[in-house]
């Protein structure tokens, strides 16, 4: 009888990190999934719902931030997925903050690598990096993106463009980890994709299924992330995943993949989702934006040259949203679907995010109205038995600007 071979996936709970445990599954791997807390149910529900789970995936707790905490889900494992990233770059703006979050990235990815030292069976680590530390170019190259480009973190501490401590900061961990393989003998492969799209199996919703849905929710913060981003890179996430197992079991993998069967902008985007949701009037014309303008696309001829074939690169960008779209009203967006029903919600009717919690989060949706109704309150007031509890809930309130 054949050996069941064990892998390791961090990031387990996110977008990517779930479908590719479950993919895993489905080819019969015993997997280890890392999370930072197994124990919440909310977060690891789906994953122990997948088909196989019950014999074939276990839960480790295991932190980015933490030395050595990886150390046993590893141990043993023939194969290390290593998806987890603090997000937080991505809406970051606080430098301390973002010198923070920059370090748990470094420090994380190498502390991943440790453990696959000391484990001494990884045979191949597999990193989920991004086309963000590719794509950063202060001269953009003619025709394409390819693997031998690396962003340029200067340019980004010059700008500082949307984003940018996440480039910064995937670049730096990236560039750590090539030079700490080398030098400790890892066979380490990166995969690079950019938006993420299709149906989801976490609660949860991410910033790729932020930019698919801008359209059709009108949400104000999000339309603004993908108007900044004139030409998105996107791959179907049953894609990308299939793409991460294809370059650990391929014995001639080696060095970087860009993973990218789609590129367009939000005039693309708009054409092709409206006559799939005519009610939603998405608009098609976007002021202080050249529809002519050139998108320079992330090739993957390298990934395909392997051998390797996209199942989804058929599909039009608007299938592709459309996915995470009806993925989202069936999971991540149960509050919002009977706002976004309501009379006159097509043309009268925009979502802004925003926290209690978050000092200034209000500032853009608030800006330019004549009237605010402040209806929001921590409804965890009524239940809480601990004073402390109560004394940040009501700290919350408070910081209501």
């Amino acid at each position: 009888m054949e050996e069941q071979r064990t892998v390791c996936v961090t990031g387990a709970s996110g977008y990517i990190g779930s479908w590719l445990v479950k993919r895993l599954l489905e080819r019969g791997f015993h997997v280890r999934a890392t999370v930072r807390d197994p124990g919440n149910e909310k977060k690891v529900k789906s994953l122990l719902e997948l088909p196989n789970s019950t014999t074939n995936l276990s839960l480790w707790k295991a932190d980015l931030g933490e030395e050595s905490s990886f150390d046993d889900a590893i141990q043993g494992c023939e194969g290390v997925f290593h998806v987890a990233t603090p997000m937080e770059l991505l809406y970051q703006e606080d430098p301390a903050e973002n010198e923070e979050i920059e370090s748990t990235t470094l420090n994380g990815i190498l502390s991943v690598m440790r453990s696959c030292s000391k484990a001494k069976t990884v045979k191949r680590f597999i990193y989920t990096s991004t086309t963000s530390t590719i794509m950063l170019q202060s001269q953009p190259p003619l025709d394409e993106y390819t693997e031998d480009l690396w962003s340029d973190v200067d340019l980004c501490y010059e700008h500082k463009m949307y984003g940018w401590m996440y480039v910064v900061a995937k670049t730096t961990a990236e560039k750590a980890a090539w030079k700490y393989a080398e030098e400790n003998g890892i066979d380490m492969v990166t995969v690079h994709p950019f938006v993420v799209l299709g149906h989801f199996i976490t609660p949860n919703t991410s910033y790729s299924t932020d930019a698919a849905t801008a359209l059709y929710t009108k949400d104000e913060a999000n339309m603004a992330l993908v108007k900044k981003l004139h030409g998105l890179s996107a791959v179907h996430v049953d894609d990308v995943c299939n793409a991460h197992i294809y370059l650990f079991e391929h014995p001639q993998a080696k060095g970087r993949y860009i993973c990218s069967s789609h590129i367009f902008n939000i005039f693309e985007m708009a054409h092709s989702l409206g006559p799939k949701y005519p009610d939603r009037n998405i608009p098609t014309e976007f002021e202080g934006l050249d529809k002519s303008q050139k998108i320079i696309p992330c090739s993957s001829k390298k990934l395909m040259g392997l051998g390797f074939e996209f199942v989804h690169k058929n599909k039009d960008v608007g299938d592709l949203c459309a996915e995470t779209i009806e993925s989202c009203r069936g999971k991540g967006n149960e509050k919002v679907e009977n706002l976004l029903e309501l009379p006159n919600a097509n043309t009268n009717l925009s979502l802004w995010k925003a926290d209690l919690a978050e000092e200034s989060s209000y500032d853009e949706a608030v800006q330019g109205c004549e009237g605010v109704f402040h209806v929001a309150t921590p409804m965890e007031l009524l239940y809480q038995d601990d004073p402390a509890g109560v004394c940040i809930v009501n700290m919350y309130v408070l910081l209501v600007p």
